[in-house]
């Protein structure tokens, strides 16, 4: 079932706008992986208002404006010049002793080092260690090609030809393992199992699959030229395909038995909300009247995926908010404008994460949903990406967030209202069948005792 330097933010808009990335990431050691996003604080005000007459308002100015700023910059952590802000470049950990001593390893390294080292790779080994120091797990650099991987895996999306890739462990050759519907590989033919053999004129026999993906993927609208070998029919075949934005589905749904939907959710992507409505709305049509929300092993997305959800679900109010080390506080609300009556049970497990807690703990908190699995991973801080000047990227953790009633679940998880280790006792080599998935069954359960 299934251009000028600025920071950026990738929100649930295709195009890229001149805010910061906020994400919520649990590290690939924990099995799971979590990219939220958060808008900074667009208008961070003025230090002196109004107009400035004459000389001793001037004066004022001069003994004022420099304190203010001093404040301000320490505060924020941000540089004020000419009425603007800009990264505050600090100098105090480039002491004399410090580039010294990189001077002498790096004298060290090319002297007696048995192969010549590249003096690039060791610049991009000062960038990772200087954000390592931290001791933050969730916090790291991304060089240029590691951050465009990660804006297409916190979105969903991507400029490409549709296909899935994987890699025979024998001859190491990559084919297709799956085509998404309607894209520009299934309008141009291209099978399951077709082998990769050239793009635009490229070589790709035995290449890495991270190198063969970068080949297919591109802006929307431009052509790529494939050539693969069918094994069924012992031939090669060439097309041309124009690329295009591709969405990787996050949403499944469908009738259960009776009155009752099914929604899982995958991910929290850019059009997860978006497909989350189009389900509801099908799911109604055909005489839903109870929702089984399906979030076991969804570890994370997009915060403004999850929020336009609970939006979507909920009466007015918060649903999660966030604060920074200086206290700030930044609200995430639902309108009230649709408020969903239907009776909702969610489903969830240890690998359910980060914007997936946010989901659970504001239906727990609002107390329309009853949550059914076991403990829930325990990730509620916030990690902001903040691109640089040569387009790579430092990622930090920033604030911490919180569910409707105050909760930090930092490391501690939400804990389920029915406690209930999955299994399932169909074979599992057919066809997923829900009526042998246990918690499943113990949410049809739920709902039928309570329509009692």
């Amino acid at each position: 079932m299934n251009e000028e330097k600025n920071t950026e933010e990738f929100d649930t808009e295709d195009k890229i706008t001149e805010e910061p990335i906020t994400e919520d990431k649990v590290t690939e050691d924990k099995s799971t992986e979590d990219i939220v996003y958060e808008e900074r604080k667009k208008n961070k005000g003025s230090f002196i208002n109004g107009v400035l007459v004459g000389i001793v308002c001037c004066g004022l100015v001069l003994t004022l404006v420099k304190p203010i700023v001093n404040y301000v910059e320490k505060k924020t952590g941000m540089q004020i010049a000419n009425g603007q802000s800009s990264v505050l470049y600090t100098t105090e950990l480039l002491d004399d002793e410090t580039i010294t001593k990189i001077g002498e390893l790096s004298g060290y390294i090319d002297m007696y080092y048995y192969e010549d080292v590249d003096d690039a790779d060791l610049k991009e080994g000062l960038y990772e260690g200087l954000v390592a120091g931290i001791g933050d797990d969730y916090s790291g650099y991304y060089d240029e090609e590691a951050y465009a991987n990660l804006q297409v895996s916190t979105k969903k999306v991507y400029g490409g030809i549709g296909a899935g890739i994987s890699t025979d462990k024998e001859t190491e050759l990559e084919s297709i393992s799956f085509i998404y519907e309607g894209s520009p590989a299934e309008a141009a033919g291209l099978e399951v199992g077709d082998i990769f053999a050239e793009v635009d004129g490229t070589d790709v026999t035995g290449m890495e699959s991270s190198e063969l993906v970068k080949l297919l993927r591109g802006d929307e609208g431009t052509t790529v030229h494939v050539k693969v070998y069918r094994e069924s029919e012992g031939t090669y075949v060439e097309v041309d395909m124009v690329r295009a934005v591709i969405d990787i589905p996050t949403v499944y749904s469908e009738m259960l038995v009776d009155d009752i939907g099914y929604i899982q959710i995958s991910d929290f992507g850019s059009a997860t909300a978006e497909s989350f409505k189009e389900a509801v709305d099908e799911l109604n049509a055909s005489g839903m009247q109870k929702m089984i929300i399906d979030i076991r092993g969804n570890t994370g997305g997009l915060v403004s995926a999850a929020t336009e959800i609970l939006d979507y679900i909920l009466p007015e109010g918060v649903v999660v908010y966030t604060e920074d080390k200086y206290g700030n506080r930044k609200d995430y609300t639902s309108s009230g404008d649709t408020f969903m009556m239907c009776d909702i049970c969610v489903l969830m497990n240890s690998y359910s994460a980060s914007a997936s807690e946010i989901l659970a703990g504001a239906l727990r908190d609002y107390n329309v949903a009853t949550l059914i699995g076991t403990t829930t991973f325990g990730k509620g801080i916030v990690q902001t990406i903040y691109p640089l000047s040569d387009n790579d990227a430092i990622k930090l953790t920033t604030a911490t967030y919180y569910t409707p009633n105050g909760d930090c679940i930092h490391g501690k998880g939400i804990d389920p209202d029915i406690e209930l280790e999955y299994e399932y006792s169909g074979d599992t080599d057919a066809d997923f069948d829900y009526t042998k998935d246990n918690q499943i069954m113990k949410a049809i359960e739920v709902f039928e005792s309570e329509s009692e």
